[in-house]
């Protein structure tokens, strides 16, 4: 049984952190914030706060609901920041910013390695 994309993702960082895989540690973070922040309610849909004697307390008390993404969401926030890293390398080129563009293409290529699996 083939790991989810968000697993894969987590599980990519920690090694690539010991290898000290500057592109790859970018890339995995930012995808992973990426999908976290997609998950977030947006604030128009939060519960309203109350008066302070309707509050609840304890742990987790107060999380706000996050949203539930399907892995095709997930697929499609990572395949948009492998769009979004192809897109500003571009400019880059253009801008004669050759290492920087490198850079993110690098991390594109880190996302899109795992979008194949």
């Amino acid at each position: 049984m083939s790991e989810d994309l968000r697993t894969s993702l987590s599980s990519a960082l920690v090694p690539a952190m010991r290898a000290q895989d500057v592109a790859a540690v970018a890339a995995l973070r930012s995808a992973l914030a990426a999908v976290a922040n997609a998950e977030a309610v947006p604030v128009e849909q939060a519960p309203p706060a109350g008066a302070l004697e309707q509050t609840r307390v304890g742990v987790g008390a107060a999380d706000a609901p996050r949203r539930e993404l399907t892995e095709e969401d997930v697929r499609e926030v990572v395949r948009g920041e492998v769009t979004e890293r192809e897109q500003a390398a571009g400019v880059l080129d253009g801008h004669g910013r050759a290492d920087e563009a490198a850079r993110l293409r690098a991390e594109a290529a880190v996302l899109r390695e795992h979008l194949g699996r």
